[in-house]
């Protein structure tokens, strides 16, 4: 009998250490299931069944060519090569770490589910499957980048999302198949209308039921395997201040918790900017004893209230990021015990009053209330120039800058469509979901369609 020569090709860091037998394996299956019995098969009979009907289990994949086999071999794969064939056998034989579903760590939640999205993309997409049984639910993938070789996927609903933004995407995201996308991240720049722009035109989740409402609104979500987090487009302003767990609560309750949420942005955007502009220019408006009281806590202060509102910003954001870079269980405490030393050094030393360090403490407080970090991060850039405004020409300075504000944000699109969606055009029924929670019976299909309640002739319900 001729001996036929053949060798496997795999990564071993990649595939699983003890099933690295595949060749034997599909050739018992193949002599008692395909081909016939074992004492009549050859290595040529083999080759010609690969060659006539491919390989037959999903596990299995026929490579063609020496691309193939190499791509093959960096997902994972044991490629085996036989000896004057030239095509080669794909086992699927990927195990690596993968870290379990956990509580969500930028979304907490205190009712609803408490799973996350993973950094595995197949997961992640049967967790959106078992979620979403529709079969609208429409999902497209594409590999990116040519060293990283990363997956990327994004799937909508079809019939929801309005076509001319799909369209949009679709000539956007095409642009993105050579860059190296290591996070979801990285596509929030190909997606955006306005790279420059302070505040932010996609949203980011890590939790399923977000998503997954997300879709039933009509966005378009984006993963990639590697991420847990998961890209919603296109962004509106007013989702920035609602999450999936306003309507797991009393419509009461979560009505209140948003409106609070809105003061919150108030409160960060325009506090410490007020604050300069009462005490060097309108301190008329200020009531006479807490006038006494904010100027005798400015007694010996050697800097004007400008300086004194940014070296207190400083020293906040220092701590700010002190906290997210040390490790978890030290950094709290850092950012707790920093702030009390600082703050209390800085008012005994007559650096900064006891209302600066109030105003500082209250505003970043509000930037925390605010469920989507890249809204915050907007809010603490756009605090500063606010800030030296309110320092050179008063409240007329914060009028200023506030309508430049809303002039940009009229202007902003995302996906082509307006930002301010609800707000401008007013749509009164969109913005009475926006800004407070209406009853889950007056939603039709979704928690956040829009949709009002009906009736049956009969005047029966229905939803």
């Amino acid at each position: 009998m001729l001996e036929q020569k053949a060798f496997s090709v795999y990564f071993d860091t990649l595939i699983k250490s003890n099933h690295k037998n595949y060749l034997k394996e599909s050739l018992q299956n193949l002599v008692s299931h395909e081909i016939g019995p074992a004492m009549t098969v050859t290595v040529e009979d083999v080759i010609g069944f690969f060659e006539n009907d491919g390989a037959s289990s999903f596990s299995t994949e026929l490579l063609e060519n020496i691309d193939q086999a190499v791509k093959s071999i960096l997902d994972g794969k044991v490629v085996i090569f036989f000896n004057e064939w030239n095509k080669a056998l794909g086992y699927l034989a990927l195990d690596v770490e993968k870290r379990q579903a956990s509580e969500p760590i930028t979304e907490p939640s205190v009712q609803g589910p408490h799973v996350s999205f993973i950094e595995n993309l197949e997961r992640n997409i049967g967790v959106i499957r078992s979620l979403l049984k529709s079969p609208k639910l429409k999902m497209e993938f594409f590999i990116s980048g040519e060293q990283s070789q990363r997956k990327v996927a994004y799937c909508y609903l079809d019939g929801t999302v309005k076509s001319e933004t799909l369209l949009e995407f679709k000539q956007r995201i095409a642009l993105v198949d050579k860059e190296e996308i290591l996070d979801a991240s990285y596509l929030e720049e190909w997606i955006g209308d306005s790279r420059y722009s302070p505040f932010p035109q996609v949203r980011y989740t890590e939790r399923p039921d977000t998503a997954i409402s997300a879709l039933l609104d009509g966005k378009i979500i984006i993963m990639v395997n590697g991420s847990p987090s998961i890209l919603i487009c296109p962004g509106n302003f007013l989702e920035f201040f609602i999450t999936s767990e306003d309507y797991y609560y009393r419509t009461l309750f979560s009505s209140l918790i948003r409106l609070i949420r809105v003061a919150a942005f108030i409160i960060a955007l325009l506090l410490p900017s007020t604050y300069i502009a009462l005490s060097n220019f309108h301190s008329e408006l200020i009531p006479t004893v807490l006038l006494l009281a904010i100027l005798d806590t400015r007694e010996g202060i050697p800097f004007p209230a400008i300086v004194e509102a940014l070296i207190m910003e400083f020293f906040f954001e220092l701590l700010r990021e002190a906290g997210l870079r040390l490790p978890q269980p030290i950094g709290s405490a850092v950012s707790i015990v920093g702030a009390l030393v600082i703050g209390q050094a800085a008012i005994q030393s007559q650096i900064a009053s006891p209302v600066m360090v109030i105003v500082v403490a209250l505003t970043g407080i509000a930037s925390f209330a605010l469920p989507q970090y890249n809204m915050a991060i907007a809010i603490r850039i756009l605090r500063f120039p606010l800030m030296f405004l309110a320092a050179t020409f008063g409240g007329l300075g914060i009028m200023i800058g506030f309508i430049l504000i809303y002039l940009h944000l009229a202007t902003l699109r995302s996906l082509g469509q307006p930002y301010l969606a609800s707000l401008s055009p007013l749509d009164i029924n969109k913005l009475r979901d926006a800004l407070i929670v209406l009853p889950r019976r007056m939603l039709l299909h979704s928690p956040r369609s829009r949709h009002l309640y009906k009736k049956t002739p009969k005047g029966k319900k229905v939803q």
